[in-house]
């Protein structure tokens, strides 16, 4: 489904990015791990159109390259920024509806919203109120509703877990394992190793902008290098 080869990125002359190559099949969850700097989220931005690279970088067998941030996003590829970045001054209904306008039927709007409540009904419950007031872990599931109002064919999520409570992590996990059970391709970036090798099929540590070590989520969670530079062991 996504094919990234010899990718080079940076910010003006800071190079970040430095030849990586990224393999993400159908239904599979594919996690980009390393530590903060690594460049794990701009690997996203690249992705997602919103920074120029050089390399190759292929969804759905068309390229990503110099393709508009919307064109990607309307293939399928649909991103959960860093920071959730909602709409604070409209409700959690409004910004739900927003992560919906691709879709031409308001009966697939619909849809896709009963959905959306189904996996997280405290949105449901709080369809009316302010999404700038409700607390990091219901924005972030927010974020993600919104996201999936857009009918992604994989959804990349990056740092999910950035600044939330353990139990809200726990809580924010469990519905994503109950998504990924129905199928849907996921590209998951995360600071938080232990908690993302528990629900990713394949994972890749990114390193001063390289990827260092990849493989199956068991092999990386047994990894000598893993064990000690991420669990301390």
């Amino acid at each position: 489904m996504l094919r990234v080869s010899n990718m080079t990125a940076g910010y003006g002359t800071l190079p970040v990015l430095r030849g990586v190559d990224l393999e993400v099949t159908t239904g599979e969850v594919v996690a980009v791990l390393g530590t903060n700097g690594a460049g794990k989220s701009t690997l996203l931005r690249c992705l997602a159109g919103l920074l120029p690279f050089s390399g190759e970088a292929a969804f759905l067998d068309l390229t990503i390259k110099g393709s508009a941030p919307h064109v990607i996003a309307r293939r399928g590829f649909i991103q959960v920024p860093e920071a959730r970045h909602i709409f604070p001054d409209l409700t959690v209904l409004e910004n739900l509806l927003v992560g919906g306008t691709a879709l031409p039927k308001r009966s697939d709007r619909l849809r896709v919203l009963d959905d959306v409540f189904a996996l997280f009904p405290i949105l449901a419950q709080r369809r009316s109120q302010q999404a700038g007031t409700m607390s990091g872990g219901q924005q972030q599931m927010l974020a993600i509703g919104r996201a999936l109002m857009g009918k992604p064919k994989l959804l990349a999520l990056d740092e999910p877990s950035l600044g939330l409570a353990p139990l809200i992590v726990l809580e924010l996990y469990e519905a994503l394992r109950r998504l990924i059970d129905t199928g849907l391709t996921v590209l998951l970036v995360e600071q938080d190793v232990s908690v993302a090798l528990k629900i990713a099929n394949r994972a890749c540590i990114l390193e001063g902008g390289r990827v260092v070590l990849q493989g199956s989520a068991a092999e990386l969670r047994n990894s000598p290098h893993v064990r000690e530079q991420y669990f301390g062991a």
